[in-house]
């Protein structure tokens, strides 16, 4: 239950950091309405509430985030998947796929595809185990 509050009311801050992000210009003049010095809400005290706002709402995504993750840690055990896995009563006879029927050759036809191309068998060279080549010696000019 308690995970439950703390993932609704964690889900709620996300999107409330959301918008207050997306409210705020990039130039870090803050959401740019204001008007003149006499008004309400300057420029300045714009970007000044959506940058506490924003500081407290991003506080708050880290303290939930690892409350959750603490909380859930705590609640599944310390045991891994791969532990809770028993594999003393796993048949190995059962895992490998059933043999198939060997398939019946059918006659060639024209319309039948081309029959797949073998890659040549590659051969590897050893320089250190094969004898130097001689270099070729110059044709000697005939007389």
């Amino acid at each position: 239950m308690l995970l439950g509050i703390l993932l609704a009311i964690h889900i709620i801050v996300c999107v409330c950091l959301i918008g207050v992000v997306l409210l705020q210009r990039s130039e870090g003049g803050a959401l740019g309405m204001g008007g003149g010095p006499n008004g309400m809400m300057t420029a300045r005290g714009a970007g000044d509430l959506l940058t506490r706002t924003t500081w407290i709402l991003g506080t708050l995504f880290f303290i939930l985030s690892l409350a959750l993750t603490l909380l859930t840690g705590r609640q599944s055990g310390s045991g891994s998947v791969v532990d809770r896995i028993k594999i003393d009563n796993l048949d190995a006879s059962k895992l490998a796929p059933p043999p198939s029927a060997p398939a019946q050759s059918a006659p060639t036809t024209s319309d039948s595809a081309p029959a797949p191309i073998q890659a040549p068998t590659p051969t590897v060279r050893n320089p250190f185990t094969e004898p130097a080549e001689q270099p070729a010696q110059p044709a000697a000019p005939k007389p």
